[in-house]
Parts: C-alpha cells; sequence; structure tokens
C-alpha cells in the first residue's frame, strides 16, 4: 500500500465544447482549471462499447459508468443485455415470459408499462415493440400499454414521434378481434419513475393513473400531449398524467389477475413501483382493492432484495469486482454521496449487488436528499458529501474513499442552464477542500465521472438550438492529484473500466487477469 486514495466522481461531467452551452466550461471553477493544467490527466470514454452498450451511438448513464468504474471491466449491459435476448429469443423462452402470455391467452389483459423513447437508459421503444409483435403471435387478445415520456433522454419535445411510432404499430395488430392500445401515461419526473424512495407521491400518481384509471381523460395520447403542452408549456418529462378514453370510459384498468411487464430495464427507477405490483405487506400508500396481478420486470432490479421476483432477462454476473479484490487485500472503504446517488457508489459499484462484501472493512454513508426540484437547490448536499469525506480522511481509518457529487447529472437533466452553473461551482468547492485535506492527510486523489451531461446543456439541430436535458456523448476527465508522486498516464485509449485496475496499481496491487489495463 503505498498511499490511501480518494475518488471524487463528478456526476454527469464530460468535456465538452467549451461553448455557452457547456456549463462546466461556463462555471467559475479554479480548482477542476487547475487540476487539469497543472496534473496527469486524460479523458476516458464512458458510454457506448465501453460500458457494454450496442454502439457508440448509446450515451452511458449513472448505473452502467459506476458498473464500469467499479468492476474494472466491460460487460454487456442495459439495452444490449435485452437486445441479445430478444434477438436470440431467450427471453421468449423464460419461464416468466411463458407465464405471462398463457395467463393473457386465457382472457386476462397484458399490460406494458415503460418509459416511451430510444433512450437505451431506462428502455427501448424497440424492445416494447418487440414484446407486443410477440404477443399478438403467440395469441394474445388485449394488451395496453402505459407510457412514460421521456424528453431526458431524448430531445426534450419529441414525445409525439414515438407515440405515432407505437400508435402505428398497434394498429397493425389490432386484427382479428384484438384490442391493442395506449390506455395512460404522463411524463417520467410527474408520475411512476422515483427513485431511491425520494418521493413515493410520484409512484402513488401512477398507481391511480395505470392502475385504477383516474385522472384527466382524453381521445388520445396525442390530445393529452399536444393540450397539456399548450396549458403548460412544459417539457415532456414534466407532462402531467393522462388516462385515454373511449366513449368516456377509460381504455383499460390494470384489473387482478392480469399480466404486467415492466419494459424498463434499468433499475433505480423502476424499483418502487415494482414493489407496489410484487409486494403483499406493500404499506407505502393505499393500493385500493388490488389483490395481485402476474407482474414482471424486463429485468431484476435488485437481486439481493428480489425486486421483482419474476423478470424477463437475466442480469450480467458481475465478479471479481474493485471492492472484492481491496477486500481480500485487507483494504478499508468508505463510500457516500446523497440518496440520488447513493445506490451508485455502492449497489452497482459493487456490480449490481446489496449490502457489503465485508462488513468489518466496508463504510457506507447516506446523505438524504431534499424532495425539491433540482433547479432551485442547485447545491444539493455537495457541503455535506464533501464534510463526510474530509472527515474519513481526517480519520485515519481508510485506505480508500469513494464519493459521488451528483449536481452535474441531477441539476443538468433540468436543463436550466443558471442552475447548473451554480451546480458545478458548488461542485469545484467541494472539489478544493478535498485536495487540501489530501495534503494536509496525505492522499492520493482521483478525480472521473461516469458519463458527461451539464457539458452539454444545448443542441443544435436544423439550424435551431434548443434546451437539452440529456447526457453527452462526451469523454470525462481521469486526474491524478498526488504531490508526492510523479504519475504518468500511459499513452492509449482508455475507458470507465480502466479506473479500478489503474486503483489496484496505484495501490501496489494485482488486479485479476479478466480486467482491462492501467492507466499508469
Amino acid at each position: 500500500m503505498k498511499k490511501p486514495i480518494v475518488l471524487v466522481i463528478m456526476d454527469g461531467v464530460g468535456k465538452g465544447d467549451g461553448g455557452s452551452g457547456d456549463a462546466v466550461a461556463v462555471a467559475k471553477t479554479p480548482t477542476l482549471d487547475n487540476l487539469l493544467a497543472t496534473c496527469p490527466h486524460t479523458y476516458v470514454k464512458a458510454h457506448g462499447a465501453a460500458v457494454g452498450l450496442p454502439s457508440d451511438d448509446d450515451m452511458g448513464n449513472s448505473e452502467v459508468g459506476h458498473n464500469a468504474l467499479g468492476c474494472g471491466q466491460v460487460y454487456s449491459q442495459g439495452a444490449k443485455l435485452v437486445g441479445e435476448s430478444i434477438e436470440n429469443g431467450t427471453l421468449y423462452e423464460s419461464a416468466t415470459w411463458k407465464d405471462l402470455v398463457a395467463n393473457a391467452v386465457s382472457g386476462k389483459a397484458m399490460h406494458f408499462l415503460g418509459l416511451l423513447s430510444d433512450g437505451n437508459v431506462h428502455s427501448n421503444i424497440a424492445h416494447l415493440i418487440a414484446l407486443l409483435r410477440q404477443a399478438k403471435a403467440e395469441g394474445v387478445k388485449k394488451a395496453y400499454c402505459h407510457i412514460l415520456l421521456d424528453g431526458r433522454d431524448v430531445p426534450a419535445t419529441s414525445a409525439l414521434e414515438y407515440v405515432a411510432q407505437l400508435e402505428a404499430v398497434l394498429a397493425e395488430l389490432n386484427t382479428e378481434g384484438c384490442d391493442y392500445a395506449i390506455a395512460s401515461g404522463g411524463g417520467r419526473m410527474q408520475v411512476t419513475m422515483d427513485r431511491y424512495e425520494a418521493n413515493w407521491a410520484m409512484v402513488e400518481l401512477g398507481w391511480r393513473t395505470h392502475v385504477q384509471a383516474q385522472g384527466r381523460m382524453f381521445a388520445s395520447a396525442a390530445e393529452a400531449i399536444e393540450t397539456y403542452r399548450a396549458e403548460t408549456g412544459v417539457i415532456d418529462q414534466d407532462l402531467p398524467a393522462f388516462v385515454v378514453a373511449r366513449n368516456g370510459a377509460p381504455v383499460a384498468k390494470i384489473e387482478n389477475g392480469d399480466s404486467v411487464i415492466l419494459f424498463n430495464f434499468r433499475g433505480d427507477r423502476a424499483q418502487e413501483i415494482s414493489l407496489a405490483f410484487d409486494r403483499k405487506d406493500f404499506d407505502k400508500f393505499d393500493r385500493g382493492d388490488y389483490t395481485g396481478v402476474k407482474f414482471a420486470g424486463m429485468l431484476q432490479y435488485d437481486g439481493d432484495l428480489n425486486i421483482p421476483e419474476n423478470y424477463l432477462v437475466q442480469p450480467p454476473v458481475i465478479k471479481n469486482t474493485l471492492t472484492e479484490v481491496l477486500c481480500e487485500a485487507g483494504i478499508r472503504e468508505y463510500a457516500v454521496s446523497e440518496t440520488q446517488k447513493y445506490g451508485h457508489v455502492t449497489y452497482f459499484w459493487n456490480g449490481n449487488r446489496s449490502g457489503k462484501v465485508c462488513e468489518e472493512l466496508e463504510t457506507y454513508e447516506e446523505i438524504p436528499s431534499d424532495v425539491i426540484p433540482f433547479e432551485q437547490a442547485p447545491a444539493m448536499k455537495s457541503k455535506e458529501i464533501t464534510e463526510k469525506v474530509v472527515e474519513a480522511m481526517a480519520s485515519g481509518k481508510y485506505e480508500f474513499i469513494r464519493c459521488n457529487y451528483p449536481n452535474g447529472d441531477m441539476v443538468g437533466h433540468t436543463g436550466v442552464m443558471d442552475a447548473v452553473v451554480y451546480a458545478m461551482e458548488c461542485v469545484d468547492g467541494g472539489l478544493k477542500a478535498v485536495i487540501e485535506a489530501a495534503d494536509k492527510y496525505g492522499y492520493t486523489v482521483l478525480v472521473t465521472a461516469d458519463h458527461g451531461n451539464a457539458d452539454q446543456m444545448t443542441e443544435t439541430k436544423k439550424g435551431k438550438t434548443s434546451v437539452r436535458t440529456a447526457h453527452s456523448l462526451n469523454p470525462v476527465p481521469f486526474i491524478i492529484y498526488d504531490k508526492d508522486t510523479a504519475w504518468q498516464i500511459k499513452d492509449g485509449a482508455y475507458g470507465l473500466a480502466n479506473v479500478a485496475p489503474t486503483i489496484v496499481k496505484m495501490m501496489g496491487l494485482n488486479a485479476p487477469a479478466c480486467w482491462e489495463e492501467s492507466m499508469v
């Protein structure tokens, strides 16, 4: 063990073009600027094939990013994992798919709930369409879609394009006495897709909308979107909930005994609604006369907590994680973030594993996030995270400390440029305090990110510039700050999976043979 290490993950901070839409460049970040000017650094890929996604057109995200950071390897992930299962047919051979289809063929309805876009972060409309076609081929007569509108991982006002694409497929499938239709929906930041139990009211509203068909009714999803846009002016992710009706009555409710598939593959915003469907002892809100459905997720969103009990695609089994290597070497670790990213420095970091590898060697700390729009409090919990990191350094207990500042990602998703700039300045302030503590307590500091976001707040298409709320495809920094050692980063093309091997090399430990190479 040469020196203890602190890893700072600036969530959503990539290398932008330096223009007016690059909040990282616009913000006053003297600490980050100085590190880039004086320290060994490079930029690593945080999207596409580098994190196990199908192609380099696919944006990275915090889940696959932290998987790669924490395991030193590249696994098939998310869209790629599901796409392979659909293409080779193993999804349709699963006992779960067969059970849900048999139930629907027997006379029940089949429901598909999820994010309607091709953003490949939480879901892909192509997966939904494939499942719908297969359900029809296997004799399902009634299938209803409950769509969550994106505008976050795709252009901010693109929902009508995806609705039109889905409606065309549903019309094609509506033959031989079949009823395939959109039944309900709403913006992803208003209904259903909360995460880390930060706002159960969102999930309850989704339940009332999708399951009980309560809410404002429209003749079609397109009418709902156009009406709400005219009335509120909000972008897709913030559109209110809606119910689609025929002749004054809802197209469909999710009735007891029906088959329900949550077709999102990303886990964080899928767990709470899964619990509402799955758990007999659920007590977060009143589910009415609900007695149960046959429910499945696209993936199992938390294997250790068994969320959900049934799922369509087997998740990657990530072995030989950095935490396993460090625990085997007796290295003491500390991990901290606020609620919004706590799961990322623990569960996702450890290869989709709840709990700890070694209770004696690991300490995790969660700082509760405020339930408030991020643009209204762009500092988030950066001050508290910094204080905890410095406290852990001062204690002398830990040889490896990791933290995540969520600001660049969570505030970046709001599209409010001034707030994102301030968020970046808060992160820079935290970074300054960590560097000062490193000098005082003898730590090496590594600075990186899991994907880009704040670095690209606008996009120009066909000569028109608009607000961008999605992740970027930009690489992210990897910086080494060490006042005692002149580290050199080798020439090469690197990704997030090269970070763990670098940490191990700097600690004087041996990396597993299956890992990527070290950058030093």
